[in-house]
Formats: structure tokens, sequence, C-alpha cells
């Protein structure tokens, strides 16, 4: 108790420290703000354009400031930060070309609903408009992927502004929101006066409580069904709702599939969960909602990775669609029962008065004949190292407990189908936007967040060279990060569809030419391993665990490996190619 009493004092001296009214420059109202908003960590990268939010870093140490080593490490790490903990990332960039180095990890949380706070710094407003070195303006080529964006142009409006981006980015549908800060707004002085409590804005006003008429017909519809499935999305781990859809899900005894995002978000060890659709869905979980007479949809948006064929998606099913943002209700698939809310606020009332699904006894079993008939599964070797052993391997090893972040392409599936997620942000996967370079910088944010949690970080060869430079970090802050590496010496993905909708005209997918990883990773000062054999990969891997610090693990895997099932493009997600072992 003495311990708590000491945290707890110790941040209230801190809160009554930042909130001092005094007479100091814009960027130290930066940094200030930043802890009133509890900011733990930053990702940055310094430029001319920012050099006084620097300068008023020197000697700061009232929160962590990680040092990347590009700009695009530094936006995926605080993403990964966001999304592994649920809190706002942060990451500071300069102007021009370290601005735009972040539009990709900008538009990767846009299309994933991530919270971000992205600062940038800007040429002074005089140059504003003439080309001055390095500019760009990053409000105008952001406005697409940004939730809302801010040009700072007075000092005194700082504080204000730094509230409210953190309110826009955490509420609603999340995502991230721009500061863009003139240099010479950042070296105005001003009397600091804090930004606190509620924030209100005209035109913004998220719908969080459901219309309780609404979640009256959904559960009418769930009395009549005799095929219910529930479809939850990534809504669900970001509204905090895992408990609540389980209560849903036990008390209406409805199959659950979880999207790409969503897992997690339901124990996969649970006997309602089915698997996830799509594209390199389950089998089961694609004759699911094909066969549905009841789809719920919550907090997921019909991607089209998951719907595939839109014309023949859930053909015979109503459609109940449960979203904070009232844009995805009705955008791809036409919906029978609107509900608009805060995911776990709708969950909620509907726990209050949700029944059995009465009807639907004889469809569940149906699902677990299913299931049990057509698992995943893949041929084994004993010569070769095959990757779904692979991830198989690292889920025994960590128990099933560790984030696992992933970078794009075959590995991220495998993952997906193969790596079992019983606890919500414990996937970090780049959905929406498949961004390569995503899966290594995200995983440091992940443990920054967690530094009690063992987190994984599972690469392509080809992923895994975007942002190899980030290994640095690691080894110079002891980020504990455990990276493996499924090296099939080629674009995996890219080569599976050349191969199959192609007709094998392979071209430009040879990774020929990649560095040894393991001398790589011990350039920068991190240890590394290397296996081509199932008992050279759980030797190397157990070792790699023990190790106290961060370390690589090149799995050299088998070239010619197919993620399966697959549903190509144009078809329907019941017409499946089930691969090898068909």
């Amino acid at each position: 108790m003495a311990t708590q009493g000491a945290t707890l004092r110790s941040k209230q001296e801190l809160i009554e420290k930042m909130s001092k009214p005094e007479v100091i420059t814009g960027s130290e109202i930066l940094l200030r703000s930043l802890v009133l908003e509890g900011v733990e960590c930053v990702f940055g990268y310094p430029g001319g354009a920012v050099l006084y939010i620097y300068d008023a870093m020197h000697g700061f140490d009232d929160f962590h400031h990680i040092l990347t080593r590009h700009e695009q490490g530094a936006i995926h790490a605080a993403d990964g930060y966001a999304r592994a903990s649920g809190n706002v990332g942060v990451c500071i960039a300069t102007s021009g070309p370290g601005a735009t180095n972040l539009v990709t990890g900008i538009a990767t949380a846009y299309m994933d609903s991530v919270p971000l706070v992205v600062i940038t710094g800007n040429v002074v407003q005089s140059a504003i408009g003439t080309d001055a070195f390095q500019e760009a303006d990053i409000v105008g080529i952001t406005m697409p992927i940004t939730k809302h964006s801010y040009l700072v142009r007075n000092v005194d409006d700082l504080p204000r502004i730094i509230h409210e981006a953190f309110h826009i980015a955490n509420t609603g549908r999340k995502g991230p929101v721009l500061i863009d800060i003139p240099k010479d707004v950042s070296a105005a002085k001003t009397l600091f006066k804090p930004a606190t409590g509620e924030v209100s804005m005209r035109g913004y006003n998220p719908t969080v409580a459901p219309k309780k008429q609404q979640v009256d017909k959904m559960l009418k519809a769930i009395e009549e069904a005799e095929r219910p499935v529930i479809l939850a999305g990534g809504g669900v781990v970001y509204s905090g709702a895992h408990e609540e859809l389980l209560e849903f899900a036990t008390k209406t005894g409805i199959p659950v599939v979880t999207t790409l995002l969503g897992l997690g978000g339901f124990p996969s060890g649970n006997d309602l969960w089915v698997g996830m659709p799509g594209m390199h869905g389950a089998y089961t979980s694609n004759k699911a909602i094909q066969g549905s007479d009841l789809l719920i949809n919550i907090g997921a948006r019909f991607d089209d990775r998951v719907t595939m064929k839109l014309d023949g998606f859930a053909p015979n099913a109503k459609i109940v669609h449960i979203d904070i943002d009232p844009a995805e209700i009705g955008k791809n698939v036409p919906t029978d029962i609107p509900i608009v809310g805060d995911v776990k606020t709708v969950l909620e009332v509907a726990n209050a008065e949700a029944k059995p699904a009465a009807k639907a006894a004889a469809w569940r079993e149906q699902l677990t004949a299913l299931k049990a008939e057509f698992p995943l599964t893949y041929v084994d070797s004993n010569t070769e190292l095959k990757p779904q052993w692979v991830i198989e391997m690292l889920h025994e090893t960590t128990n099933g407990d560790a984030i696992v972040t992933t970078d794009v392409g075959q590995h991220q599936m495998w993952a997906a189908q193969y790596y079992k997620f019983n606890k919500p942000r414990s996937f970090v996967t780049s959905g929406g936007l498949g961004t390569m370079g995503f899966g290594f910088p995200s995983a440091i944010g992940a443990q920054m967040a967690n530094p009690d949690r063992v987190v994984v970080s599972i690469n392509g060869d080809g992923g895994m060279q975007m942002c190899a430079q980030e290994l640095a970090i690691c080894a110079i802050n002891n980020i504990p990060v455990k990276v493996a590496i499924i090296n099939n010496q080629v674009l995996g993905m890219v080569r599976q569809w050349q191969e199959i909708i192609y007709d094998n005209r392979y071209s430009h997918i040879d990774l020929a030419g990649s560095p040894d990883f393991v001398k790589l990773a011990e350039a920068y000062g991190v240890k590394g391993f290397r296996a081509s054999n199932k008992e050279e990969a759980r030797e190397a891997w157990e070792a790699a665990l023990r190790h106290p610090g961060p370390a690589v693990v090149e799995f050299v895997v088998r070239k010619g490996e197919n993620v399966y099932p697959m549903v190509t493009q144009g078809n329907t997600i019941d017409d499946m190619i089930l691969g090898d072992a068909e």
C-alpha cells in the first residue's frame, strides 16, 4: 500500500508540476500537455523544424522518447503501442521528408481505426507556401487519411488543440489526428494555461448509446433465427467489449467468427468460436456465414477480404450491423437492422434482455461437426521446415499468451490461422492497408506498452528488410522483442497468386541477395539464431525466449508453400481452394 500511495502521490505531483502556470515556449507547452494527457512514451526523429521541441526535451524525463532509425519506424511503433495498450500512440517528425515519411503509417492507422496523435514540424509561417527548404503541405497531403488535422497558427491555441486531438483520436471511431506546428509557434512564448476537463466540439458528437428499439429488433430476430452467426471485428477489441461479447454469445448460444482484426476479441478456445472468415478463412467459418439466416456484424466493416464477391455474400441472411460509425452501415452490405453505437454499450444493453436462440441447437451441432471434419490442415514434413508448424510451435512455447505482431503476407495469414488468440490486444497486424514493414516496429511499440509480456514479431524475409534498421533501438534500449523471420526466399503471397491465378508466370518475386539475418542481427548487437529443421527450430526458439534481451530467429522454410484455404477474387467465400490436403 505504501508503494501504491507513493505512486499516486508522484502522479499527482507530476500533474501539479506540469500544470504550473508559467511563461514558457510552445515546445515546452507541447511536452507538458502530452504528460497531462497521460503520455508515457513517444517515438520520433528530429530535424530542423522540430529542433525547438527537441531542445525542450533536453533533460526532460517525464516521458520516454524512443529515437527510431526512420520516421516510418516511429509511426508503426506508435501504432503498435496504441493497439497493444488501448492508449493513444504518439510520434514526432520534422517537416518535409520527415512528415511525408509518416504518410504510410498514418494511412495504416486510419484504415484500422487506431488512435494516434501525429506531431509534425513545419517551416515558419512566413515561409509557408514559398516552397521553402523541407516544406510540404502535410495537412493537405494527409487530409484523406486523418480523422482530423490542425495547423497551429497561435501558440496560445496549443493546449486546447492537444487536448482536443487526444479526445478526437480516442473517441467514436478511433483514428489518427495530425498536429502540424510551424517552427515560429514552437519557439514563441506565452503564459501556459493547461486545457483540462470535458471536450465539447460543435459537429463532433459520436453516438455511444444505441436506440433501444433497434436492439429489441435484433433480440427479436435472434428468437426467430435458426442459423444465426456473429461476425466480430476489430471494434470489439477497440471498445474493450470482449467480456460483453462473451456474455452475449453465451446467453444466446450463437456461434462466433472473428475477422483478422477481431482475433482475440473472442476466445479461440471457446466452443462457440468457429474461426476466421474470408479469403483465407477457415472452411467452417465461410460455410457458416453463407448458410446463416441471421448475420450479426459487431464492429466489423464488411471488408472485401471478408466478403469477397458481394453478390452472393450471406445470401439468405438478415443482416444486423452494429458500428459506432454510421457511415459504415449499409456501405458494402445492405443492412436490415442498423444499430449505431459503441459496441461495448450496445452489448451491455442487449445482454440485459438477451435470451437463447431457441431454434439454433441443430445449427450449432452442424457447425461443430463441420469444424471437426474440416480443420485447418497442412502436409507436414520431416525433411523441410513448414511455416505452419513454426507458428504452432511459437504458440505452444508461449502458451498462447504472447502479444504477436506480424508483417503482411503469407506469414500473416499463417499466424492468424495457427496461433490461437484468447485475449484481446494480443494480435497486432496491418489489416486494411496491408503495410509491409509494419510488423517489426509495431512489436517495439507493443513491447514498450507491455514490458512484462512476451512480444513476438512474426515477419517475412521481404517485410523484415523494410524496417530492419529498428534493430538498433532494440539493442540500445534492451527492448526484448523476439523476432521470428519466416524466410522462404521469395515474396510468398505474390508468388502464390502468380502460381494460382497467373498460370505460374513468376515475375520479380525472387528475394535472392537478402542478407544473412543472423549476421544482420549481430551487426546491430542483437542475438541471432537460424533453423532449417524442426529440431533446430525448437532449440533456437527456446534459446531466444530464454535470452533476456532482443533476439532474432531465422526459420528457413519451404519456398513453395501456399496459404489455404483460399478464395480467389470474383468468387463467393464458400468457393474455396482447400489446397494440398484437400
